[in-house]
């Protein structure tokens, strides 16, 4: 009997031993699980990035150089510099199409670009943007791109380059006027005068039907071209021209304030690599783009008046002229290259939004 009980007594004891390793077992190892997960998510790391970002201009006063600074301060102060900037002003191309080239290569992070360029990527619809006569105010041009037709277009490059392209946000490059060797009075004044500018396109057919020969220069080439009389006259924005001189040259002195383009540049970012930074990094790239948008539209603001101001005191003759009849020739080729590019609807909400 004793031996019996004493049995019964260690068997007793086994499985009250048994069960309080069990129980230890399972609460450790919910314990490690529940860390495991813990220590996953604190030490998950984001790893740093480095943005290459570029433009064409090469003068460090340009409203693009403003933008692109603006765009870098901001990224790096509100991701403590885990994300890291660096801003080529015309120093790895001084054409868009480089830049556009080194975009979709991998050479280039952000970069800005005209819708002239754009359109060499296959993508024709932007080219909506460069009609001239397409905006008579600033305060026209902003409602259109900060609304409808904006967001659809921002759309349309991300589709139609299969997100190789996302825009950032929307820059300007100033009104553009003409400036050759001769003051325009009259159209009549353009005739046979060569001017450079696009070459194809809505924008070369405009000049052409007001009775000017466009050229090609490269903006890097311009102010020889002008100096040497390659080119009788070219078009541009104040801050953009009068910082390169051209109104000091012979074929640039008489600045004629046509006001034919307010223009629309584009902040380009390539949408495959940006899908796979981080929501973090997502946000703050997002949030820089809309900063730099504020600072280059200030600067221009501001240098438009001021390079105007320059050029007189430089020497440079300004008239005014009447508008209207080049906006008669303008806007027939609206409606034609809007049905081309099957942008009529978006072309009537421009017209509306006056």
């Amino acid at each position: 009997m004793k031996k019996l009980l004493l049995l019964l007594a260690a068997i007793l004891v086994a499985g009250i031993l048994t069960a309080c390793g069990d129980d230890s077992g399972e609460a450790e190892g919910s314990q490690d699980s529940e860390g495991d997960n813990d220590n996953t998510e604190a030490t998950e790391e984001v790893e740093p990035i480095k943005l290459v970002a570029a433009h064409n201009q090469t003068d460090p006063e340009n409203p693009y150089q403003d933008g692109l600074v603006e765009f870098k301060e901001v990224a790096e102060a509100e991701s403590d510099g885990q994300i890291e900037v660096e801003v080529h002003a015309g120093t790895i191309g001084t054409e868009e199409a480089e830049l556009v080239e080194k975009l979709q290569t991998g050479a280039a992070d952000v970069v800005l670009v005209s819708p002239g360029f754009m359109t060499s990527t296959g993508i024709n619809e932007v080219d909506l943007f460069a009609f001239p006569y397409l905006f008579d105010s600033y305060e026209h041009w902003e409602n259109v791109v900060t609304g409808e037709v904006g967001d659809e277009m921002a759309e349309i490059i991300n589709e139609q380059s299969n997100n190789d392209f996302k825009l950032l946000g929307y820059w300007t490059a100033g009104v553009r006027h003409y400036y050759g060797k001769e003051p325009i009075q009259e159209m009549e004044d353009l005739e046979g005068m060569s001017i450079r500018t696009q070459t194809s396109g809505v924008v070369a057919d405009y000049w052409e039907r007001v009775g000017a020969i466009p050229q090609s220069v490269a903006w890097g080439e311009l102010y020889q071209a002008l100096q040497q009389n390659v080119v009788d006259s070219s078009e541009n924005a104040y801050p953009y021209f009068v910082q390169q001189d051209h109104h000091r040259t012979p074929n640039g002195e008489y600045i004629t304030e046509t006001g034919h383009d307010y223009t629309t540049r584009f902040l380009l970012i390539n949408g495959n690599e940006f899908d796979n930074y981080s929501e973090e990094q997502q946000e703050i790239i997002l949030k820089a783009a809309e900063a730099s948008v504020e600072a280059e539209w200030e600067a221009l603001y501001a240098q438009e008046d001021e390079y105007k101001e320059i050029a007189v005191e430089e020497g440079a003759e300004i008239n005014e002229i009447d508008r209207e009849p080049f906006i008669e020739i303008a806007e027939p080729l609206h409606d034609e290259y809007a049905a081309e590019l099957g942008v009529e609807h978006l072309l009537e909400m421009i017209r509306d939004a006056r």
